[in-house]
């Protein structure tokens, strides 16, 4: 299992609790048992030069202690580990399908999450944020690293206790939203999901020939992604489109709009430029992951 298929999904976990919100969201997901799961968590160790304290007699029960911590520290990362793979066993997930990677720090926790990320992964999943019992080890903390620095694959971003299942596409008709269409039918491809391509448009009353021309310009891109949908095998009657208009912000109409209608995970592209002006989804993303609180927020590269 090496990452170099494309089908491999890269999990990065802390031990805290929103990691195992994570671990669940991923279970619940059916269509994801079909993929390799890659539990992935990097251990901060003892820098090499501290062991030079062990010649100093003063330092040599220091040394110690120290040693005894880290082992106390790979055990405890092992452990969590071995519980979140084992909730994906117990979800029905194959052994052979789980794998877990305990990684030494080398160059830093979001660097490091990055360079393994670049093994061929389709996407990468980690909390919005989480406090770990074992210091050194918060991937909240580096989410908006993750965010920034890993744009070569789409990153999963799981917030607390998000409902699956159900999934909310921010459309605007570019090919960035378009990429995000076709990450949900690579992603979801089956019944076992309901899709709902939402567009918002912010223009005002006043100016209704705009209105018209985002709404004749969306409903083209509609029909072609609703195509590729069910090319990827998802049914016709479970996928749903919607314009809303003369929205206040983009950000929060769709992150309102997911509560209201019970989905609990919203898919953005990560930059967009639609031909319809002041609609371009690239600049509503970051908004969303923030606002977002009980969802999962799928930036798709």
């Amino acid at each position: 299992m090496n990452g170099q298929t494309g089908k491999e999904i890269l999990v990065a976990i802390d031990g805290s609790d929103y990691t195992f919100e994570t671990i669940k969201y991923i279970s619940r997901i059916p269509s994801f048992k079909e993929r390799q799961i890659h539990l992935f968590s990097v251990c901060t160790k003892i820098p090499g030069r501290y062991w030079d304290l062990q010649r100093e007699a003063v330092f040599s029960g220091k040394v110690t202690e120290i040693l005894a911590w880290e082992t106390r520290q790979r055990a405890e990362c092992e452990g969590y580990m071995e519980k979140a793979r084992q909730i994906l066993l117990d979800a029905g997930f194959s052994d052979k399908s789980v794998s877990i990677k305990l990684h030494e720090m080398e160059r830093g926790i979001a660097r490091d999450i990055i360079r393994e990320a670049g093994k061929g992964y389709k996407a990468l999943v980690v909390g919005k944020r989480g406090t770990s019992r074992i210091k050194g080890l918060v991937l909240g903390s580096i989410a908006t690293k993750l965010l920034q620095r890993a744009s070569f694959l789409s990153l999963f971003l799981v917030g607390r206790d998000p409902r699956p299942g159900k999934f909310l596409v921010a459309f605007d008709g570019s090919e960035g939203s378009m990429r995000a269409v076709d990450c949900v039918g690579t992603m979801l491809g089956g019944p076992d999901c309901e899709i709902n391509l939402t567009s918002v448009v912010r223009y005002g009353e006043d100016e209704k020939g705009l209105i018209a021309e985002a709404e004749k310009t969306i409903a083209a891109a509609f029909d072609e992604a609703v195509v590729r949908l069910t090319d990827a095998g998802i049914p016709r009657t479970h996928i749903s489109t919607q314009i809303i208009t003369g929205a206040e912000s983009r950000a929060g109409t769709i992150v309102d709009e997911a509560g209201q209608g019970g989905y609990g995970t919203i898919v953005l592209g990560r930059r967009g430029l639609s031909r319809v002006k002041d609609f371009s989804m690239g600049r509503v993303s970051n908004k969303v992951i923030q606002i977002a609180k009980g969802h999962a927020v799928w930036v798709v590269n």
